[in-house]
């Protein structure tokens, strides 16, 4: 022990000198970020002896924290490390569950105990363990979460305080230091590259100002705190699986803010909260706000709290938790977004902005050790209030009706299951509101289970709020994001359903011999054009229907819809086509059909000239300074990891120096395009009337009405301003009146011309598109251009002020123009919204694939 004392104090006396030399350009030793007092382990390692420097003097990559943390692990008897999953970039996920080793032994049972009392509403025994969940930096370039884990895990592992011990042996840490791991590192390496010997404060330095895409997303820029409900990326699917296994009491989210800002923790404005959040919730999360308060004022660090910021949305980290009866933290500290910054408040240095991210976890295990009773309390009565609210509701559920997409149906049902939101097949036709749930092809999700609130929101088709502001989108209704007839079921007839376990669908029988007439598929599965992109890249031979018709095959007389992709032996197909065919029909589950004439009973035959050949697509993608790069991103993953297509992409600043010519598509998301020269606009339309299809949504869509590319004409900001009146209205109004121009993320309703080929596989003539701007598109003289529209009271879900609605009402949403031999195709609002709004996914890939029909 004396040797172990001896060896701390050495150490602590080299650090300490280190520091104090280079305390001028703000650096601080390990163990000067951490409480005094420690009586630290000497065997266990600092970061810096891994690392070879303090930390915040560089950015930590994510690979040297992750060995540190595996091996705090090794030298740690308080600390398990499991590796959770893999990023796109494989990557890995780590998540360390830190307690008392006795804890550790038993941390099973432990485990098993709680889920068990959350899942039948039993109380806890006083001494039940809080499960305490510590997640840093979802977003890559707020980095001092994940410097600030690898001190905090220290201090955890290597602390003989009372404190420290008490805490462990009577509560499990689950801390999960790098939420996104992709992010992280490439703004490591930004912010790396540009320190120099002298540190640089200037904020226009390049070391401040990322280039696009910043670090903040992940590996296909998407905002990953805004994933945690959608569940579209392994980053997501991996956390929120830790999540139900452990069901924490306190879930934090570290992030960082403007320069300029100072320190923020929850609760946010009390009147932006989910409705189907308890108002205790935000009374414990104020309880334990007064202990940062106190850390902070200890520390003499500006700060503020119910103000800015909400926690309406269940889809983001410090509110995904408070649809279970937990609690979620927000935090949001002022960034450096480098090592050392100027700001409004003097010089903020990285270190600065570790140690507030280590003060406020501190706090936070120490608010939790005070509040322990009322903590365990609150989510024994979270789930009594939840059986009230079941037990006072007028509905019983909720019918969702499959239809003839089965993947798009199945990959809404894990969704829900990955939630643990229970649901039954429907194994008897019923029909509510004149619409037919087919047996075996529809679900049943019962509010009667301890998701209920979830399930609410998930279904929610609210309009009006306490609060019209949001912070983040006002409706997330999965039954109009994936396109999905759906009714709510109130309980005199959910007790004539008939119902079964769910059982995913059986692979379909697939046995396709050679040297038939011709092969088809059916294009309402979201992985038909998956395969057909497959079937292009082995240069098979196919056409798309224009039309139905109903052919002969060896089981009989078939009907085919519009659409359907029709593979002809007659034209050059490469060698063992029926293995080809037999393959990916298993890998996709895709029924194929063997047609033996070429003579059909009804409609176009299959030598039609309304069978038009599809070419495999060569798609260039916008992206760059000027593009939106979550946008980019969305459609970049779908093309990617949904179609199987390899997308080139080019920054913005590089279309006017290149030539198009190979491209068959071009995709351009939101931007600024309004600087690109005559020139450039020019040699575009040369190449789409020449066979070129030219795609854009939102912004885009109002450049190419500039060009008069489409027909239409954007409503200008002057007469959106317009139809908001400002009588008697004061100074401090603003921002309410900005907030109603908004339309922050809505769900409207469009009717869709099902007869034009960007609609084939679409079954219903309306169609539900998220709405995330103001932008308004007047229609024209032309129903075959104009061929969506906003329908005569569009709202469906979420907020949007009256005014919006009036003006958006009976207006252009989806707009396609024939020119010359191309197609111009425009899209009013984003067709991918954070990979989950599937149902309107398909609208791209009939763009690329069936274009030689339009």
């Amino acid at each position: 022990m004396l040797k172990s004392f001896f060896r701390l104090a050495i150490r602590s006396i080299i650090l300490f000198a280190v520091s104090f030399q280079i305390f001028a350009t703000t650096q601080l030793s390990d163990l000067q970020y951490l409480p005094q007092d420690q009586n630290y382990d000497a065997d266990i390692p600092l970061p810096a002896d891994v690392l070879g420097y303090p930390v915040g003097t560089w950015h930590v990559r994510h690979d040297q924290l992750v060995r540190y943390m595996e091996l705090l692990a090794e030298k740690s008897d308080r600390i398990t490390l499991t590796e959770t999953g893999r990023t796109h970039e494989q990557r890995p996920l780590v998540l360390l569950t830190i307690t008392s080793p006795e804890n550790h032994e038993n941390i099973d049972t432990l485990k098993a105990t709680h889920i068990d009392s959350i899942a039948n509403g039993t109380a806890k025994e006083p001494d039940a363990p809080l499960i305490i969940y510590m997640g840093y930096s979802v977003h890559g370039n707020e980095p001092s979460g994940s410097n600030a884990a690898l001190l905090i895990a220290y201090h955890l592992a290597a602390s003989n305080s009372p404190e420290v011990d008490k805490l462990l042996s009577e509560n499990v840490i689950l801390l999960d230091p790098a939420l996104n791991p992709d992010g992280l590192a490439r703004f490591a390496q930004w912010a790396n590259m540009h320190k120099g010997q002298n540190l640089v404060s200037d904020p226009m330095h390049r070391e401040h100002i990322e280039h696009w895409p910043s670090g903040r997303t992940n590996h296909y820029w998407f905002d990953l705190n805004r994933d945690w409900l959608l569940l579209t990326h392994p980053e997501s699917q991996a956390r929120i699986e830790q999540f139900h296994k452990w069901r924490p009491h306190i879930l934090t989210d570290f992030h960082e803010m403007g320069t300029n800002s100072t320190y923020f923790f929850q609760p946010g404005v009390p009147s932006r909260k989910n409705p189907w959040t308890p108002s205790q919730n935000v009374t414990l999360t104020a309880a334990l706000g007064e202990f940062h308060a106190k850390a902070l004022d200890a520390d003499k660090q500006l700060y503020y709290t119910e103000e800015s910021f909400d926690d309406f949305y269940y889809g983001k980290g410090s509110t995904y938790p408070d649809a279970h009866g937990s609690i979620g933290i927000l935090f949001e500290q002022a960034s450096s977004r480098g090592h050392l910054q100027e700001s409004m408040n003097g010089l903020l240095s990285f270190p600065r902005t570790i140690q507030n991210q280590i003060t406020t976890t501190i706090s936070t295990f120490d608010g939790a050790v005070a509040n322990k009773a009322a903590i365990l309390a609150y989510q024994k009565q979270f789930y009594r209030d939840t059986r009230k609210l079941i037990n006072d509701d007028e509905l019983s559920g909720f019918l969702v009706s499959q239809g003839a997409d089965e993947s798009r149906f199945e990959r809404m049902v894990d969704i829900l299951k990955s939630h643990k939101i229970e649901l039954k097949l429907v194994t008897q036709d019923i029909e509510v509101d004149d619409f037919t749930y087919r047996a075996n092809n529809a679900i049943f999700v019962p509010l009667a289970q301890n998701q209920y609130r979830l399930i609410q929101s998930l279904f929610s088709e609210r309009q009006r709020f306490t609060d019209n502001t949001f912070y983040d989108v006002s409706n997330w209704n999965i039954g109009l994001a994936f396109n999905l007839p759906y009714a709510a079921i109130k309980p005199s007839l959910s007790r004539k359903l008939k119902l079964a376990d769910w059982q995913s669908p059986q692979p379909k029988k697939v046995n396709i011999v050679e040297n038939e007439y011709a092969y088809v598929f059916e294009w309402f599965d979201h992985q038909a054009p998956t395969m057909l992109q497959s079937l292009l890249e082995h240069d098979v031979q196919v056409r798309a229907a224009g039309a139905n018709f109903t052919a002969k095959t060896p089981r009989g007389e078939i009907a085919f819809s519009k659409g359907a992709i029709v593979i002809p032996a007659a034209l050059q197909q490469p060698d063992a086509l029926a293995s080809l065919l037999n393959g990916y029909a298993k890998q996709y589950n895709i029924e194929v059909h063997t047609i033996t004439s070429g003579l059909t009973t009804t409609g176009i035959d299959l030598g039609s000239p309304q069978l038009a050949k599809v070419e495999k697509p060569e798609v260039l993608l916008i992206g760059g300074k000027g593009t939106s790069s979550n946008e980019v991103g969305e459609i970049w993953h779908y093309l990617d990891t949904s179609l199987g297509v390899p997308v080139t992409i080019w920054d913005l600043s590089d279309l006017g120096s290149r030539s198009v010519e190979r491209y068959s598509h071009i995709i351009f998301a939101s931007g600024r395009y309004d600087d690109l020269s005559d020139s450039l606009t020019k040699r575009l339309e040369t190449w789409i009337t020449e066979g070129g299809v030219l795609i854009g949504q939102k912004s885009a869509v109002t450049w190419f009405a500039k060009n008069d590319w489409i027909n239409n004409e954007t409503v200008s900001k002057d007469t959106v301003n317009a139809a908001f009146s400002t009588k008697a209205l004061a100074f401090g109004d603003q921002d309410a009146l900005a907030a109603k121009k908004l339309v922050a993320g809505a769900v409207y309703q469009s009717n869709i011309d099902l007869s034009h080929p960007l609609f084939f596989g679409f079954e219903r003539n309306m169609l539900p598109l998220f709405k995330t701007d103001n932008m308004v598109l007047n229609v024209t003289d032309n129903p075959f251009e104009d061929i969506a529209t906003y329908s005569s009271e569009p709202l469906m879900a979420g907020y949007s002020a009256d005014e919006m609605q009036a003006l958006i009402r009976n207006t252009a949403a989806i707009v396609a123009v024939k020119k010359g031999s191309g197609v111009v195709i425009g899209f009013v609002d984003n067709v991918h919204f954070r990979g989950y709004w599937d149902g309107t996914n398909k609208l791209t890939a009939n763009a690329l694939y069936l274009s030689g029909l339009m």
